[in-house]
């Protein structure tokens, strides 16, 4: 009897005590990162606002304007970059790039548009300036899930449906800076001589989005949802990685709202974190399963991968920052010169600031094919005549005047 009871009460304690694990273990033990899970609610919303965005835009005369004006946008017809930025803490950087879209001797506000996609469980003031009013609605992101696949997707649909003079969609994060000045990034991007000659004498630019099939890794990342998961809809032999950060065209923005299908698997939870990094996956594969040709296949966002860190690229501190330093991060082994780069760390305004003017020449050496007027000029006086001039100089066995060279719609041209 007495034995019997000996074993009773350690048995008894144990059993009180489990509830008390359960309470005091989460505060005691290390947390363990879990990705968030897409909610169905956030789901059928984003579903919605996809829709809406890559519905059939209704064709314009030529000469016809925008006709309503929305809260982000403006009625200006003449081709834009949207600039999205994805945001999960302050923009330190907005002085910056408060400069880089005003230091310009031609009215850039017309040629560009800002949104922001800020993490609604993030503390992010609103900068004022070039960014007032240019918050999306946004929902919470997470590394190693695909909130931030649904978050570039967000970005890419407001911007689509607020202003149909969006051309190219530039995705950036607040720890990016500009290596040049607007007036270089705009003529690189709608630079003639990059475009395409497609089906019935069309002609398409580029997206600037990096795509890779040989990277060690790509087998681990394949099978981070389970192995073989991925299939039927995603086979290994198409499955791609690259730069989360883009520029992706008008037709193809759209393209990555329409998509249903690849959707469906990326954004399955991972179950080996270390190793789940949707957003680098779903826009490279999703593209090159699509319009493998549409694509340069390398991003124009300089990372420095030599030191990283937890899958994090080198950060740069205030003693690295020197005109130098931007010189060598501008340089290319691919066609352009890069436009952007990350990571710097948020002190790192004040020395970028400091060497602003003395890393931007007085002109940027690409030439103006966009020119509102012959001072604006660098070469050639109107969008129409550069477009000519680099279309003459492809080699084609078509009549040149079976290519349309008048501005088509910017669906088709983008």
């Amino acid at each position: 009897m007495l034995s019997s009871s000996y074993t009773f009460i350690p048995t008894f304690f144990l059993l009180l005590s489990l509830p008390l694990l359960f309470l005091l273990g989460p505060r005691i033990l290390p947390p363990r990162h879990v990705p968030p899970i897409i909610s169905l609610p956030d789901e059928l919303d984003d579903l919605s606002l996809f829709r809406k965005a890559s519905a059939p835009e209704p064709p314009r005369p030529r000469s016809s304007l925008p006709s309503s004006k929305s809260r982000l946008g403006s009625t200006n017809p003449r081709p834009k970059i949207a600039f999205l930025f994805l945001a999960n803490s302050p923009l330190h950087f907005s002085p910056l790039w408060q400069l880089f879209f005003n230091h310009s001797h031609t009215p850039t506000a017309r040629l560009y548009n800002i949104y922001i996609h800020g993490d609604p469980t993030a503390q992010i003031n609103p900068p004022g300036g070039v960014f007032a009013d240019r918050f999306v609605p946004a929902k919470r992101t997470s590394r190693s899930s695909p909130t931030l696949i649904s978050a570039a997707r967000r970005l890419l649909a407001t911007a689509l449906l607020d202003d149909p003079a969006n051309a190219f969609f530039a995705l950036l994060s607040q720890h990016c800076i500009p290596l040049h000045s607007f007036q270089f990034v705009y003529n690189t991007l709608f630079d003639p001589s990059s475009i395409q000659l497609a089906q019935l004498g069309q002609f398409q630019y580029p997206s600037f989005i990096e795509i890779l099939s040989n990277e060690s890794t790509l087998w681990d990342r394949y099978n981070a949802r389970g192995r073989n998961v991925m299939l039927p809809e995603v086979p290994f032999d198409k499955f791609r990685v690259g730069s989360q950060f883009f520029i992706l065209t008008r037709r193809h923005a759209r393209v990555v709202l329409r998509d249903r299908r690849l959707w469906r698997k990326f954004r399955l939870p991972c179950l080996k974190v270390e190793s789940c990094y949707p957003e680098e996956h779903y826009f490279p594969t999703l593209l090159s399963m699509e319009d493998p040709n549409g694509c340069t296949h390398y991003t124009l966002t300089r990372v420095n991968w030599t030191d990283s860190s937890n899958g994090h690229p080198h950060t740069y501190r205030p003693p690295e920052v020197s005109p130098e330093l931007i010189y060598r991060l501008r340089e290319s082994n691919l066609t352009y010169s890069y436009l952007f780069a990350r990571k710097f760390s948020p002190d790192c305004l004040q020395p970028l600031l400091d060497i602003a003017d003395d890393v931007r020449p007085k002109q940027e050496a690409l030439g103006s094919f966009f020119c509102r007027d012959e001072k604006d000029a660098v070469g050639v006086t109107t969008w129409d005549e550069g477009l000519e001039e680099a279309i003459e100089k492809m080699p084609t066995t078509e009549n040149p005047k079976q290519v349309q060279l008048s501005r088509p719609v910017l669906e088709e041209q983008y």
